[in-house]
């Protein structure tokens, strides 16, 4: 299964700490994610802020990479590309490369 890894980094000045319309975006995001996900098949392997770096890296995995192309065309998603500047990687287990080596 394809695993998308998502490095989202902010600037200071969109920190949603700080910035109130930040904020407003994130929290309706946040308070969709779960149903988005599940909306699209994809689950959450696991999420870190790294708030020093005003980064924050997502880690999900579907049965296929279009379904990472519909949850970032859903309105609460593209909102947030107002703020961050997004960067994806799509990965494997690695588990699933030792298959391939062998």
């Amino acid at each position: 299964m394809p695993i998308q890894i998502f490095f989202n980094r902010y600037s200071p000045e969109n920190d949603p700490l700080f910035n109130e319309s930040a904020r407003k975006v994130g929290m309706a995001y946040i308070n969709k994610r779960g149903a988005l996900l599940e909306k699209h098949g994809i689950k959450e392997l696991g999420s870190w802020i790294v708030p020093i770096e005003h980064l924050t890296i997502s880690v999900l995995e579907a049965q296929s990479l279009d379904a990472f192309q519909k949850l970032m065309m859903e309105p609460e998603y593209m909102a947030l590309l107002a703020y961050v500047t997004e960067e994806t990687k799509v990965g494997i287990s690695a588990e699933d490369a030792m298959k391939m080596l062998k």
